[in-house]
């Protein structure tokens, strides 16, 4: 059997079952809403906004300026049993100096010749572009869901990450997959007073010429956005498969999250020149809020969303993002960041707070917790295979 990457024909691997590109509005919506019906009765899955996964796969993401893409769904006698994306991003294998095909995306049931089917899809048509090797989950950067759930299945997953049933990565290490990387995800039970490293802040503001910004209107909340990606791609420059966000990635980004941020959960570090050097974006735990929402804003997902995210009585939070400049991680910037939060998770009775995913071998960001004593809650991993 074969796949002609440029014709995308249907590939049939036993009786009933073919692969077959998604055209078109309607095949795109249902590659995006078949998790919908895979997990449904799963209470600690979280389905991802559905306005966002229409901007990533749909034809005017910004990524496809250096990414290529495919979107497949697995059928059996008519029925959706699975989906995947092949992705090509040119400036990452450029920068790391490798012939790889991503799968991101990837959904199926429990049967392990449709997921054999959808990989091996994905495989010849990154060989058909002189693909070597074929890594994931990953997405086109950094900014999409990304890493298999391995770990912590009996956890409610945060709605920014992936959740997976137990047998997706059986599947793959049945199919000769290998870890690649792993994300670990701890979360903190934050004490009522704040850890004694504190002290240090006025001291590391005086000798560092560094300070908390506060944004006193949502112009300079853009403006500060705008910002913080820049820092983020120089903070994240060297992690794992990770490749620079353009200016038009950036400006999608912070027109879409930028009018959500609450202000209190968000911190800004700036030297003395008004140079953003550090940032921290936490969010309110949605996950429930999403599930019921089905990931829908429109027409009736914001009744179950607003109340979440304006909530005074949130007792969780997710932290989303944070980035330092080099020359500032060792310079206690962070502790800046980390106290201001602080003192306002107490004012607003906040007791816990998940971390994002964060890579395994990133010593920096393991141990820049350690006064919280972090719990683990989750692990992630990126697998890869030769082809």
């Amino acid at each position: 059997m074969h796949i002609f990457a440029d014709k995308p024909n249907l590939m049939n691997t036993k009786p009933n079952l073919e692969i077959v590109p998604v055209s078109g509005r309607k095949m795109l919506k249902q590659f995006i809403r078949f998790p919908l019906d895979l997990y449904k009765g799963c209470e600690n899955w979280v389905p991802a906004f559905e306005d966002d996964e229409f901007k990533a796969l749909g034809p005017d993401n910004p990524a496809l300026a250096f990414c290529e893409r495919e979107l497949y769904l697995a059928l059996q006698g008519g029925k959706i049993v699975g989906r995947v994306a092949a992705i090509i991003n040119k400036k990452a294998n450029e920068k790391w100096k490798e012939n790889t095909v991503r799968f991101g995306w990837i959904d199926f049931i429990e049967d392990f010749e449709v997921a054999k089917a959808l990989i091996d899809t994905v495989a010849e048509w990154g060989r058909a572009r002189g693909a070597v090797k074929i890594k994931g989950p990953l997405g086109f950067t950094d900014m999409d869901r990304e890493g298999l759930l391995v770990d912590g299945f009996e956890k409610e997953s945060p709605f920014t990450v992936i959740y997976n049933y137990p047998y997706y990565p059986e599947y793959l290490e049945r199919m000769g997959f290998t870890k690649d990387v792993d994300w670990t995800q701890r979360v903190i039970d934050l004490p009522d007073q704040l850890p004694a490293m504190m002290q240090y802040a006025d001291l590391v503001e005086k000798r560092y010429g560094v300070h908390i910004y506060r944004p006193p209107h949502f112009k300079q909340m853009v403006r500060r956005g705008r910002e913080m990606f820049d820092v983020l791609n120089t903070a994240f420059a060297g992690l794992y498969e990770y490749s620079k966000l353009t200016d038009e990635q950036i400006d999608g980004y912070v027109k879409q999250y930028a009018p959500v941020l609450n202000k209190d959960l968000v911190a800004f570090v700036v030297n003395d020149e008004d140079q953003l050097v550090g940032f921290t974006v936490t969010a309110p735990h949605l996950s429930a809020a999403v599930r019921k929402a089905k990931g829908r804003i429109l027409p009736f997902g914001w009744i179950h969303l607003l109340p979440a995210i304006f909530s005074k009585k949130t007792e969780t939070v997710e932290a989303l993002l944070i980035g330092v400049l080099p020359e500032y991680q060792a310079k206690g910037a962070a502790l800046l960041m980390f106290k201001y939060l602080h003192e306002n998770y107490l004012r607003l009775g906040i007791k816990h707070m998940l971390l994002n995913p964060q890579l395994e071998d990133n010593h920096k960001v393991q141990t820049l917790f350690g006064e919280y004593d972090p719990k683990p809650y989750q692990r992630r991993r990126s697998f890869v295979k030769e082809i």
